[in-house]
């Protein structure tokens, strides 16, 4: 079946406000109307582009819409502070828009065109993100000001942005703002930045260009977790080429070197500078969720962001405690507490949900059908993607989780049949 124009530009609107959903600018400033104008799109694009529907495959979603619904109804009810309904009607709208997304690229579409669309919206993503970074420079004395109730940053006609209050970096000399293109912050920049490196790199395979680009690009973002990644990437790169081709030594030597020279020198300032605060944080995010988990193990303290805070900010970690995590990691961890939200993903989900159904819920990201080809660094590159930003329950990342179950229930489905 021929694959029109007009279904392009529709699957490329789709991709677009998938990504922007879980962490772009666009849903940040206008979250509730931005979320069911994408609704809306989803399900009559699913209606007027519809094939014949397989059975299996409305089976499998339906069940696991209410497999996962049923989770939540159960955090709900056993949460250990009263939780505001609101947030999960939020968190059913993720689920809903994460199922209706895999029935349209499943049903009406095909995975390879998922992962080519996803190739392109990301590519558009990385080019406004180098033009981003150099208008900078030229309009960093006439920004004005967004603001929301929980974000704010600095603008140019709306189409750049930036943070200078806490972005401005001076790199051996050299100041410029961190990179953060159309996301609230350079951190999620980077994720994305690292998923088009994965794609033109180990699927793609179209333009080498592009993973030049993409490393200048999480450079500007001067995101740690960005450049390890990268790191690891350009490794396994080497080590699937080296045979093929040569000249990857040389290549490889003059982006690996100033990596390397900037990651060293971003380690020394996230630990011992003036941004260790950030570090500590991440620290911190890491470890006190998990002693929360473990005095509520099966049913975590409710999926409620606003009730985890204030949780979060009476639960302090003791001076025993602090020292045994100072002592595994090597570094001293300076916070007692926080009524900050977290930005570990697992974590925040291991406490607010419990182990039973963390557990379950990363399994189902383990089984995922989305991405298939290199499947140990995808899942590696994910599980540091969610570790590092607050991303697994939006609605791009969700996609993912979901795709494991309906994998699953799809194959109990069809041996079902077998039998009968």
């Amino acid at each position: 079946m021929k694959y029109t124009v007009n279904q392009r530009l529709v699957d490329n609107i789709i991709l677009f406000l998938l990504i922007m959903s879980s962490g772009g600018l666009l849903f940040v400033f206008n979250r509730n109307l931005s979320s069911i104008i994408f609704l809306i799109i989803l399900v009559f694009t699913s209606l007027i582009f519809s094939r014949k529907y397989e059975k299996r495959l409305v089976n499998s979603i339906f069940l696991t819409f209410f497999t996962v619904f049923f989770l939540g109804i159960v955090n709900f009810l056993f949460a250990i502070t009263e939780q505001t309904i609101n947030k999960y009607l939020f968190h059913c709208l993720t689920l809903v828009i994460s199922l209706i997304t895999i029935f349209h690229f499943y049903n009406n579409r095909s995975l390879s065109i998922f992962i080519n669309r996803l190739y392109v919206v990301l590519k558009f993503i990385s080019f406004h993100a180098l033009f981003n970074f150099f208008i900078y420079f030229l309009v960093k004395n006439n920004l004005t000001l967004l603001t929301s109730t929980y974000h704010e940053c600095e603008t140019f006609l709306n189409i750049f942005f930036y943070s200078q209050e806490r972005g401005v970096i001076d790199l051996f000399g050299f100041n410029f703002c961190r990179n953060q293109g159309l996301f609230w912050e350079p951190g999620i920049l980077q994720i994305f930045l690292n998923i088009l490196f994965f794609l033109e790199a180990f699927i793609i395979k179209k333009n080498k260009l592009i993973l030049f680009l993409v490393c200048f690009l999480i450079i500007t973002t001067y995101s740690t977790t960005g450049i390890a990644l990268l790191f690891v990437q350009i490794f396994y790169y080497i080590k699937n080429h080296f045979k093929k081709n040569l000249i990857l030594i040389p290549l490889s030597t003059l982006i690996l070197v100033p990596l390397y020279i900037i990651f060293n020198y971003n380690i020394d300032d996230k630990i011992k500078g003036e941004r260790a605060a950030s570090f500590q944080k991440r620290l911190f995010d890491l470890t006190q969720p998990l002693l929360i988990s473990l005095d509520y193990p099966i049913t975590g303290v409710g999926l409620d962001l606003f009730q985890f805070q204030k949780i979060r900010q009476g639960f302090y970690i003791s001076s025993a405690d602090s020292d045994k995590i100072s002592n595994i990691v090597g570094i001293d961890l300076r916070m007692e507490t926080t009524d900050k939200g977290s930005t570990n993903s697992i974590m925040f989900l291991l406490a607010t949900t419990g182990f039973p159904t963390t557990l379950l819920l990363l399994y189902m990201l383990y089984k995922q059908k989305l991405i298939v080809s290199h499947r140990k660094l995808w899942l590696f590159l994910f599980v540091i993607f969610i570790m590092s930003e607050p991303l697994l329950l939006r609605p791009f990342f969700f996609v993912f989780l979901m795709s494991g179950f309906i994998s699953i229930f799809y194959k109990i489905n069809f041996k079902t049949k077998l039998l009968a």
